[in-house]
């Protein structure tokens, strides 16, 4: 695609699991690990798509159908990176629903469970079963996929919020108890992504991805939306040994949405021919009240 970035090999004899593999964010990620030379094990419930998607990409590539609630399921497919591949170097933590919706008071129950278990759960058995191979190894990168609705309010759902603010405050702490093991944990935080997800929000359906593309430009903070391989360039940098004294960080790729939300008004075209402002609405260059 245009104005990617060419592949450099940075993640050469690498293993990587990546939950929610199948499509979206994760898909997008699978494929730029691939491109740069890490064998990638595609963690998903969608077998189609994941089976399809290990086809394509061949031999470096192996498709585990995954529930990430379960922790047989998480432990297994850990499991099957170490017997197919030889290691674990990179958990990218992703799978994610959107889950319960609605006002606080109308919550159900089951739906809070399920996108807890989906999205908090399926992050912690995540690190917990690549820190049982990482810390004998003596090295390895743990990701997670968070959101801004963990820094910011109004912008998902409530249990969606909670539980992606869940995954930066463990991520923190995972982080400081496996740096001495040589592992590092670390956080994304994808903007509004054309995806499946985010086309069953804002377009026709899931399937609608130039539908989500079209909503998205709308509310675009640069020059297009946000696609799931410009998060996966961040996760690759996280991942490769660029990034050997980064721990513990939350890295967003969301086109400043969540650190430069709004517009600058003090570059807007009313103040850009005008000089400093002093006390008392006084300009740079304007006499003092004792000059007056």
């Amino acid at each position: 695609m245009s104005g990617e970035a060419a592949p450099t090999g940075r993640l050469a004899d690498k293993v990587a699991v990546v939950t929610g593999g199948a499509s979206g964010i994760g898909a997008g990620t699978v494929r730029a690990f691939h491109a740069e030379g890490a064998c990638v094990v595609i963690a998903d419930l969608q077998a189609e798509a994941g089976a399809a998607l290990a086809a394509e990409l061949g031999e470096r590539a192996l498709f585990r159908r995954t529930d990430v609630t379960d922790e047989g399921s998480v432990s297994d497919v850990v499991d099957a990176a170490v017997a197919h591949f030889g290691r674990l170097d990179v958990m990218f933590n992703n799978a994610g629903i959107i889950g319960a919706v609605g006002p606080i008071d109308r919550t159900r129950t089951e739906d809070a469970d399920l996108t807890i278990a989906v999205n908090l759960r399926g992050v912690l058995l995540g690190m917990k079963h690549a820190a049982r191979v990482m810390k004998p190894q003596g090295s390895g990168v743990i990701i997670s996929t968070s959101s801004p609705a963990a820094v910011m309010g109004g912008v998902g759902a409530h249990v969606y919020s909670a539980v992606k603010a869940g995954i930066i405050g463990l991520s923190h702490s995972v982080a400081a108890e496996l740096r001495p093991f040589g592992i590092r944990a670390n956080v994304v935080i994808p903007g509004a992504v054309v995806t499946q997800m985010t086309a069953d929000l804002v377009a026709g359906g899931a399937d609608d991805l130039a539908g989500a593309e079209a909503a998205l430009d709308r509310s675009r903070y640069m020059s297009r939306p946000l696609r799931p391989s410009d998060v996966a360039a961040g996760v690759v940098y996280l991942a490769s040994d660029d990034a050997a004294f980064v721990t513990g960080v939350v890295l967003p790729v969301d086109a400043g949405m969540t650190g430069a939300g709004g517009p600058s008004s003090m570059a807007a075209a009313t103040y850009a021919d005008q000089a400093g402002r002093r006390e008392g609405g006084r300009r740079v260059g304007d006499p003092g009240p004792e000059e007056a």
